[in-house]
């Protein structure tokens, strides 16, 4: 059986930089199991998280306690158990290389950078680990950084642009499942 690459569901913050608000809260609660559930990790990109916090697993205990999200924030806690959630300060010239290949999830990819469903998966399959960038927050991931991505990735049929929390789930699933259907083929 050949080994696959790893997903990270990859949040950049555009929401309050300097405050900790419910929608970080809601966010990290709704990854968590995500990532749990289909064998992925998860980082955070300029997350103000409380300063008293200075790993994942304090970050995960602390949002356990305050949400009723992902049985309780339990999968948030396991995921950061297992290693498998990160926090980093906001990046501006590249993203940590230990995340894999970096992909935008947008609904309105550059031309040039355009990645398929299908290629993603290829990577993936092929022992690649690929980092998925998520814009949260009503501005989405700034221009700068959406510049330095080399791969931008829209899972719909023509465009169309997902909330936050709705995109999460539907990248993640939708190359779930043509992994396994990839799988399935024998490729």
């Amino acid at each position: 059986m050949r080994r696959l690459g790893r997903a990270t569901i990859a949040l950049w913050n555009s929401y309050d930089p300097n405050t900790f608000r419910e929608a970080h809260r809601r966010i990290l609660a709704r990854a968590g199991p995500l990532a749990l559930a289909f064998d992925g990790n998860l980082a955070t990109f300029g997350f103000p998280f409380p300063k008293d916090l200075s790993t994942p697993q304090e970050i995960a205990d602390w949002i356990a306690t305050t949400t009723s999200i992902g049985e309780d924030g339990s999968y948030l806690k396991e995921l950061a158990a297992k290693g498998r959630f990160q926090t980093f300060a906001y990046v501006d010239r590249g993203f940590p290389p230990q995340l894999g290949e970096v992909v935008l999830t947008t609904c309105a990819p550059d031309d040039k950078k355009k990645r398929s469903v299908d290629e993603i998966c290829r990577m993936l399959l092929g022992g690649k680990s690929v980092c998925l960038v998520f814009g949260t927050g009503p501005k989405g991931t700034p221009k700068e950084i959406v510049s330095i991505i080399p791969n931008h990735l829209d899972i719909t049929f023509g465009g169309y642009s997902l909330e936050t929390c709705t995109a999460l789930g539907a990248v993640v699933a939708v190359l779930a499942h043509g992994i396994k259907e990839s799988e399935a083929r024998g490729r």
